[in-house]
């Protein structure tokens, strides 16, 4: 009987030769990485429109490695205009030439995102990497029901598979996972909170999902959220649309991390501006596992700042790691984009002994020292970008990263 898992590699192999074999050459572009960003993959992207009218399925895109050219993952976007995304793995090269031709397409494995009644999973090679939570999730029995959300990622597991998040902590039932609601707000004459759910001011909630892409580059959700007020004399009004993209990578094969972004795009839902007022806490918030505490986790931030230090300062990025269940070290590091407002921003983090343990928090606070008025007829954007990791990261692999994120290396095109 023939073993088709034998068989199968060699199919692939077979495919991938008779579509370069057959390729017509379009263009090539070279990119050249320095030693600051080529220690971790750099998601890039390119006007596809730009260089070819070609129908998506009839390109493929070759990287030229020696005297080959080797088919790797694309995915093909709408934004606007068709935008070819993939994935520069470095190790440790600073010069990479690509080749995009007229050529069947090899077939590459999916990154997942799986619909449940209740959540979108993202998935890669079977393994579980991020959890959105879409459906409302109440808290514990005898517990007001005032705590509870939706709209929030809990699981974000490592490679390894173990939890980086919690959710519904007893001392503190409105911490979900990464999720980001606003705790000081100036709305139409009164003062409401999104953060602490049990004041019944306000709350933020999914309302729709209104796309989900999968694809051998990435896997993305685009959800609705609301940033509901609780009006004192009764009833609720919408204050804030925020359209929250949750973008996951492919892990590239055989490296301990991947990585995802996220970004938030608000709008004042009514003619009334949104003043978010100074506070200590508030924005992108990450309660960490319960595994991690005072003794076995660490924090290193952009500008070498430790967990003793870091409350209250400013950061581009900042690494949260530490000893995780089966003998094993992970973490993830929290990258900022230059653009979001009050950049470098300000992070709140637990000091050593919160809770008497040492339990961890992260934020990056961006209204932590200053207001920020959102004005109606304006679009206000925040983005960050996580890498999610196993192993022990370091300044230089963080700095790596955030330079990618914040400064894509430039794409030299050559037409043929």
């Amino acid at each position: 009987m023939v073993d088709m898992k034998k068989i199968f590699p060699f199919f692939i192999a077979a495919l991938m030769c008779l579509a370069q074999a057959n390729a017509q050459q379009i263009a090539s572009f070279n990119i050249k990485l320095d030693k600051t960003n080529n220690l971790v993959g750099v998601p890039m992207s390119i006007n596809l429109d730009a260089l070819s009218h070609d129908a998506d399925s009839a390109l493929a895109l070759f990287e030229v490695q020696g005297n080959k050219q080797v088919p790797i993952p694309f995915q093909i976007k709408q934004e606007g205009h068709r935008a070819m995304h993939w994935i520069i793995n470095p190790m440790g090269k600073t010069d990479f030439t690509y080749v995009l031709a007229q050529a069947a397409p090899s077939p590459f494995n999916y990154i997942k995102a799986i619909k449940s009644a209740t959540d979108i999973t993202f998935n890669a090679g079977n393994k579980n990497l991020l959890r959105y939570n879409d459906a409302t999730v109440y808290p514990p029995a005898k517990i007001d029901t005032a705590f509870k959300r939706s709209g929030f990622i809990h699981p974000l597991w490592t490679p390894h598979g173990q939890e980086l998040t919690r959710i519904q902590a007893p001392d503190h039932y409105h911490h979900y996972g990464i999720w980001n609601p606003w705790t000081h707000v100036a709305f139409e004459k009164d003062t409401v909170d999104f953060w602490n759910l049990n004041s019944k001011q306000g709350t933020v909630r999914f309302a729709k999902l209104v796309s989900k892409t999968e694809g051998p580059v990435f896997s993305e959700i685009q959800a609705l959220h609301e940033h509901v007020v609780f009006k004192k004399g009764g009833g609720e009004k919408v204050a804030l649309n925020e359209l929250q993209t949750i973008r996951v990578y492919q892990p590239e094969k055989d490296k301990d991390y991947y990585i995802v972004d996220i970004t938030s795009q608000m709008n004042c839902a009514t003619e009334s501006p949104f003043h978010i007022l100074e506070y200590r806490y508030a924005g992108m918030g990450w309660r960490t596992t319960e595994f991690w505490n005072n003794t076995n986790c660490e924090v290193l931030t952009s500008e070498g700042k430790t967990r003793k230090d870091t409350d209250g300062t400013r950061a581009k990025w900042c690494i949260v790691q530490g000893e995780l269940p089966g003998n094993d070290y992970g973490g993830a590091a929290f990258l900022a984009y230059p653009t979001n407002y009050n950049f470098p921003e300000p992070m709140r983090i637990w000091t050593l002994n919160t809770n008497g343990r040492g339990d961890m928090f992260f934020s990056f606070a961006p209204t932590k020292d200053r207001n920020w008025l959102l004005e109606p007829g304006k679009t206000y954007v925040l983005k960050y970008r996580l890498v999610v990791f196993n192993g022990k990261f370091d300044q230089a692999r963080a700095e790596s990263a955030w330079q990618g994120f914040a400064h894509p290396p430039q794409i030299t095109i050559n037409k043929k």
